[in-house]
Protein backbone atom coordinates (compact mmCIF):
# COMPACT_ATOMS: atom_id res chain seq x y z
CA UNK A 1 0.00 0.00 0.00
CA UNK A 2 1.61 3.51 -0.95
CA UNK A 3 1.09 6.06 1.73
CA UNK A 4 -1.89 9.09 1.08
CA UNK A 5 0.03 12.22 -0.14
CA UNK A 6 -1.57 13.93 2.72
CA UNK A 7 -0.97 12.02 5.22
CA UNK A 8 3.14 12.35 5.02
CA UNK A 9 3.36 16.12 2.71
CA UNK A 10 3.03 18.19 5.87
CA UNK A 11 3.76 17.35 9.73
CA UNK A 12 0.10 18.71 10.45
CA UNK A 13 -0.59 15.44 7.90
CA UNK A 14 1.36 12.88 9.49
CA UNK A 15 0.70 13.64 13.47
CA UNK A 16 -3.11 13.44 12.79
CA UNK A 17 -2.67 10.16 10.73
CA UNK A 18 -1.08 8.89 13.46
CA UNK A 19 -3.84 9.38 15.13
CA UNK A 20 -6.79 7.83 12.72
CA UNK A 21 -5.03 4.49 12.26
CA UNK A 22 -5.61 3.26 15.76
CA UNK A 23 -9.30 4.59 16.39
CA UNK A 24 -11.82 2.93 15.48
CA UNK A 25 -15.09 1.33 17.11
CA UNK A 26 -15.12 -2.55 19.22
CA UNK A 27 -14.90 -5.52 16.53
CA UNK A 28 -12.68 -3.19 14.13
CA UNK A 29 -8.76 -3.52 14.00
CA UNK A 30 -6.22 -0.77 13.97
CA UNK A 31 -5.14 0.53 10.39
CA UNK A 32 -1.82 -1.81 10.00
CA UNK A 33 -1.69 -1.11 6.87
CA UNK A 34 -1.89 2.39 6.58
CA UNK A 35 0.22 2.90 9.54
CA UNK A 36 3.18 1.50 7.67
CA UNK A 37 3.20 3.89 5.16
CA UNK A 38 3.59 6.33 7.65
CA UNK A 39 6.87 4.93 9.68
CA UNK A 40 10.06 4.11 8.00
CA UNK A 41 11.03 0.57 7.82
CA UNK A 42 13.32 0.98 10.68
CA UNK A 43 11.20 2.71 13.02
CA UNK A 44 10.73 2.05 16.21
CA UNK A 45 8.09 2.08 19.03
CA UNK A 46 8.86 2.13 22.60
CA UNK A 47 6.41 1.69 25.29
CA UNK A 48 8.07 2.57 29.03
CA UNK A 49 6.09 1.84 32.24
CA UNK A 50 6.85 0.47 35.71
CA UNK A 51 7.52 -3.41 36.68
CA UNK A 52 5.74 -5.20 39.58
CA UNK A 53 8.03 -3.34 42.20
CA UNK A 54 7.16 0.23 40.50
CA UNK A 55 10.52 0.16 38.49
CA UNK A 56 11.05 2.21 35.40
CA UNK A 57 11.08 -0.25 32.46
CA UNK A 58 10.81 0.23 28.68
CA UNK A 59 9.75 -2.32 25.99
CA UNK A 60 11.28 -0.88 22.69
CA UNK A 61 10.12 -2.94 19.40
CA UNK A 62 9.28 -3.10 15.69
CA UNK A 63 5.88 -1.69 14.32
CA UNK A 64 4.90 -5.30 13.70
CA UNK A 65 5.51 -6.77 17.05
CA UNK A 66 3.57 -3.54 18.22
CA UNK A 67 0.35 -4.61 16.17
CA UNK A 68 0.93 -8.47 16.68
CA UNK A 69 -1.88 -10.12 15.38
CA UNK A 70 -3.77 -6.67 14.99
CA UNK A 71 -6.89 -8.79 16.44
CA UNK A 72 -10.20 -6.66 16.45
CA UNK A 73 -10.61 -4.04 19.21
CA UNK A 74 -12.82 -5.31 22.37
CA UNK A 75 -14.15 -2.03 22.87
CA UNK A 76 -14.00 1.13 21.17
CA UNK A 77 -10.94 3.03 20.90
CA UNK A 78 -10.17 6.83 20.29
CA UNK A 79 -7.28 8.87 20.51
CA UNK A 80 -6.70 12.14 19.69
CA UNK A 81 -4.41 15.37 20.24
CA UNK A 82 -5.26 18.24 22.35
CA UNK A 83 -1.60 20.41 22.49
CA UNK A 84 1.58 20.02 19.90
CA UNK A 85 5.34 21.29 20.71
CA UNK A 86 7.43 21.13 17.54
CA UNK A 87 11.16 21.33 17.46
CA UNK A 88 13.04 21.36 14.23
CA UNK A 89 16.59 20.61 13.45
CA UNK A 90 17.46 20.86 9.56
CA UNK A 91 15.37 17.46 8.39
CA UNK A 92 14.41 16.27 12.23
CA UNK A 93 11.48 16.93 13.84
CA UNK A 94 10.49 16.30 17.40
CA UNK A 95 6.98 16.22 18.39
CA UNK A 96 5.85 16.29 22.03
CA UNK A 97 2.01 15.11 21.29
CA UNK A 98 -0.41 15.73 23.95
CA UNK A 99 -3.40 13.34 23.47
CA UNK A 100 -6.56 12.09 24.95
CA UNK A 101 -8.25 8.60 24.70
CA UNK A 102 -12.20 7.92 24.81
CA UNK A 103 -14.07 4.42 24.19
CA UNK A 104 -16.48 6.69 21.87
CA UNK A 105 -15.50 8.73 19.46
CA UNK A 106 -16.08 12.16 20.99
CA UNK A 107 -16.35 11.05 24.10
CA UNK A 108 -15.07 11.40 27.87
CA UNK A 109 -11.13 10.73 27.91
CA UNK A 110 -10.34 7.76 30.16
CA UNK A 111 -6.80 8.73 29.72
CA UNK A 112 -4.33 11.61 28.92
CA UNK A 113 -0.70 11.45 27.99
CA UNK A 114 2.27 12.20 25.69
CA UNK A 115 3.30 11.21 22.33
CA UNK A 116 6.95 11.61 21.65
CA UNK A 117 7.57 11.32 18.64
CA UNK A 118 10.49 11.53 16.10
CA UNK A 119 9.89 12.19 12.51
CA UNK A 120 12.09 12.93 9.51
CA UNK A 121 11.91 14.31 6.30
CA UNK A 122 13.87 12.80 3.19
CA UNK A 123 13.21 15.31 0.38
CA UNK A 124 10.09 14.36 -0.54
CA UNK A 125 7.80 12.97 2.50
CA UNK A 126 7.94 12.74 6.23
CA UNK A 127 8.35 9.20 8.18
CA UNK A 128 7.90 8.51 11.82
CA UNK A 129 10.89 7.34 12.76
CA UNK A 130 9.87 5.84 16.44
CA UNK A 131 8.18 7.17 19.72
CA UNK A 132 7.00 6.77 22.48
CA UNK A 133 4.79 6.79 25.63
CA UNK A 134 5.01 6.43 29.31
CA UNK A 135 2.37 4.10 30.36
CA UNK A 136 2.29 5.04 34.08
CA UNK A 137 2.34 9.02 33.01
CA UNK A 138 -1.00 8.98 31.92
Amino acid sequence: QDARPEDVSSIDGIIKAYYEVVSGPAGETPDAARDKTLHHPDAWVAIAGEGPSGEPRVRVMSLDDYYGDNAPRTEGFWEWETDRVVQRSGNMVHVWSSYASARTQGGEPFERGVNSITLFHDGTRWWIMGWMFDSSAG
